[in-house]
């Protein structure tokens, strides 16, 4: 994992959902890009490069659909209680993005709130995360079948590191590298059966892909933005098809900046593959 990274969980096993909470060191900038064409998001505009904030101190991604943008009140509170934000005349703002999965089909229409936000922050901790049925993968399904979050990192040229955390709610299948179906709804797969016409289509909205890359790489926002763009072609590698209109497929991308660079080139070349192969360890764990 990212040295300085921290991941907690909070889910809910009865009602099928839950959140997880990402927060970097002190120092760290992100940005994000969204092609999935049903998303629920909170405060991306300021991870825009041409914004003025600077800085990220947590993100949140979570199921419940849009009610489940609550649990980043939590986070944003608890945030503050420990004197972390973009400093105001005012006292600290965090700033706290979020993005979110619907998994209200699955278990219960519920949805994590401001008290799981801040039970998953009080929960992060250093290391590799728990994957699978847990935080914001508990209720999450991929290709009709079960889905959940998933893992991948690469050491890079030069020293620095790459990961991504992903949430595998996908309408479509996840594939392999040789175009395997590691979960979907029929054998030859949920695009051939929408091109023979004998698929039938689920209410919009309902799927989404939600991914943050990782880099301890000391690089901008804007690089970042760029590889949030890159971990796009991640999704579209491991989901077939990726980013429909069932889809808010939603990529972050953080950089603690702390390591020496490899080129841009490598960074986004690295950050589609690692965000493919924790889509892929999300249903390998269910």
């Amino acid at each position: 994992m990212i040295a300085g990274v921290r991941v907690g969980h909070w889910s809910d096993i009865v009602g099928m959902t839950g959140c997880t909470v990402i927060v970097p060191p002190p120092g760290s900038v992100a940005s994000a890009e969204v092609r999935g064409l049903a998303p629920g998001t909170r405060e991306l505009a300021l991870l825009d490069p041409v914004a003025t904030v600077d800085r990220i101190d947590a993100i949140v991604l979570t199921g419940g659909s849009a009610f489940g943008l609550a649990a980043a009140d939590g986070v944003l509170r608890a945030l503050a209680d420990d004197g972390i934000g973009f400093p105001t005349p005012a006292g600290p703002v965090p700033i706290v993005s979020a993005a979110v999965i619907f998994d209200r089909l699955v278990g219960a229409p519920v949805a994590p709130d401001a008290a799981a936000g801040a039970a998953a922050y009080h929960a992060a901790i250093e290391g590799v995360p728990p994957g699978g049925a847990v935080g914001a993968g508990t209720g999450a399904t991929a290709g009709g079948e079960r889905g959940g979050l998933g893992y991948a990192e690469l050491e890079l040229p030069g020293g620095a590191w790459i990961a991504a955390i992903a949430v595998a709610n996908a309408f479509g299948d996840v594939v392999g590298d040789d175009g395997a179906i590691l979960a979907g709804r029929r054998p030859d797969g949920t695009e051939r059966a929408i091109l023979d016409g004998a698929f039938e289509l689920p209410p919009a909205g309902t799927q989404t892909t939600l991914v943050c890359v990782l880099t301890d790489a000391d690089v901008d926002k804007l690089a970042c933005h760029r590889l949030a763009r890159a971990a796009h072609a991640g999704i579209a590698r491991a989901t077939r098809p990726a980013a429909t209109m069932f889809d808010g497929d939603t990529a972050f991308a953080l950089a603690t900046r702390r390591v020496q660079p490899p080129s841009q080139l490598v960074l986004e070349a690295a950050a589609a593959v690692v965000t493919a192969d924790a889509i892929r360890d999300a249903v390998a764990l269910r």
